[in-house]
């Protein structure tokens, strides 16, 4: 029996031009067999096998219904009792036919293996080692299903801009489109329902409308109605994965497009040997040609201008020309960021590498602003350094307070360094000792703590030095030869109130 994919290969090689005697001789076939293949378009022919042993089913239905279904039961009375010699694959497969039983999990559709017909997608997760970091990625792969192309690209995190934006790339490096996109029941392009009854998201399906596409969403637990999907996959992570260095997500997708549009695009593919690339050139004519100037997705965010002129965006800042502040529209593509005010564009930046953070932006070609932000972020590892550098104690005490802190130990480890400076490293380091005991990291305690020290006498200030020669000075002497003044109308409170309540009679009307 010839595969389907030798089958689909004579056809093309046949619609390409290549005469019969040849591609018999390439594919070791006989002449005749190549015709009755071109004949049948390079489709499996339907074979219905005829069994050569007859039961009768009134019988069959009996025993299924008298064994509750179990068909292992059915062959065991069968041969032993009704001296049938029948085998169990035979029976079963007669039970389907006649439909009296059914597979516990049923086949998934059969589609044609139609040029134009069909494009694949889906998601999987690898930890792949960036640098010397192992990191979680999502893989997201589009497979054209007759010319077995694919496409390939790694992202962090996977929403739906990001499908639309891969969906996008690929389609516009291809060119073209099928008419369906095969998913399974992800909730990034299906609203409610499950296999045939999903319903798409009304935004995925308008996305699909514009580039001649409908979403399709499989059977529940049939990812085999994407097998070539699947299959590529498995091929990332047997064939690309293994034996390759990446320094950061950037290289890791430019070795990705490297591998799955250059490498396996001219790599014989099966058992016929079918190369996409050239695959794809028959297939063009039936795919969907998208337009030459197809707008590519975006979504848009508000932001507003800071005193400085600069507009937050992913932990990073854009300057915005003109000196007017208020809110801007930030419209957000998968390479680059626009700004807009009032419907004028006012800025375009590329987005940043991977990993950058907390950076200034300002338009190519143009001066920097002459100011910078003063809300950025700004790390403490100079705060910690010093810290650690008081002595041993508080470096353990760091490692322990600052384990699941997150992003509150920037904060934790400004304050603590301020409270350092206003006590002695002798109080600083027994209020540490007692907070890391007691696994305190409450600011306000630990100075709680270093005044509990001070009133219990272990760390006293030191009394200030006085100079007992200040009564020598002419200074002193001077002041000390004055006359004494009357103080005694202090002494009783009680007699001067009473004196000022008589001088207050006395006044004239």
């Amino acid at each position: 029996m010839i595969e389907a994919d030798k089958r689909k290969a004579i056809y093309l090689l046949h619609q390409e031009g290549m005469s019969i005697r040849q591609i018999a001789r390439r594919l070791h076939l006989s002449r005749n067999t190549v015709r009755r293949v071109i004949q049948q378009q390079g489709q499996m022919p339907a074979v219905i096998h005829a069994d050569k042993l007859h039961i009768d089913e009134q019988l069959l239905r009996d025993l299924y219904q008298q064994c509750q279904g179990r068909i292992q039961r059915m062959h065991e009375l069968l041969t032993e009792e009704h001296k049938i010699q029948v085998s169990y694959p035979t029976l079963t497969r007669m039970l389907r036919r006649l439909g009296i039983s059914t597979p516990a999990q049923p086949r998934c559709d059969r589609v044609p293996d139609q040029p134009g017909l069909e494009m694949q997608h889906d998601t999987t997760v690898y930890t792949i080692v960036l640098g010397a970091q192992p990191t979680r990625l999502v893989a997201s792969l589009l497979y054209l299903r007759y010319s077995k192309r694919r496409y390939l690209r790694f992202y962090r995190a996977f929403d739906r801009f990001k499908m639309k934006c891969f969906l996008h790339e690929a389609l516009v490096f291809w060119g073209y489109a099928a008419s369906q996109c095969i998913v399974d029941n992800t909730n990034l392009a299906r609203l409610r329902g499950i296999g045939k009854n999903a319903v798409i998201v009304p935004e995925m399906a308008a996305f699909g409308r514009e580039r001649g596409f409908q979403f399709l969403c499989h059977a529940l637990g049939h990812p085999n109605r994407k097998a070539g999907e699947e299959r590529s996959l498995f091929t990332v992570e047997t064939n690309f994965l293994p034996g390759r260095d990446f320094k950061d997500l950037e290289d890791l997708n430019r070795q990705a497009f490297q591998w799955a549009t250059v490498r396996m695009d001219n790599k014989p593919q099966g058992k016929a040997g079918l190369i996409p690339a050239v695959a794809f050139e028959h297939e063009r004519a039936f795919l969907v040609e998208l337009p030459a100037q197809l707008p590519a997705p975006y979504r848009d965010h508000q932001r507003d201008i800071d005193q400085y002129g600069y507009a937050a965006f992913e932990a990073n800042y854009y300057w915005v020309p003109g000196t007017g502040r208020g809110t801007v529209k930030i419209l957000e593509y998968a390479d680059r960021l626009q700004i807009y005010s009032h419907r004028e564009l006012l800025a375009e930046y590329p987005l940043p590498s991977d990993g950058v953070k907390n950076q200034l932006f300002s338009p190519e070609g143009k001066p920097p602003p002459p100011h910078r932000p003063k809300n950025r972020r700004k790390p403490t590892q100079e705060e910690e350094k010093r810290l650690r550098a008081i002595g041993q104690p508080v470096s353990t005490y760091l490692d322990s307070a600052l384990q699941d802190m997150g992003l509150k130990r920037h904060s934790f480890l400004r304050k603590l360094f301020a409270l350092s400076r206003r006590m002695t490293p002798e109080l600083f380091l027994k209020t540490i000792e007692r907070a890391h005991k007691y696994r305190i990291s409450d600011i306000d305690t630990l100075q709680r703590i270093a005044l509990l020290h001070m009133t219990e006498g272990m760390d006293l200030l030191p009394l200030a030095e006085v100079d007992e020669s200040f009564r020598d000075r002419p200074a002193y002497q001077d002041g000390a030869l004055t006359e004494t003044p009357d103080l005694s109308v202090y002494q009783d409170p009680e007699q001067e109130d009473q004196d000022d309540n008589e001088g207050d009679h006395q006044k004239p009307t």
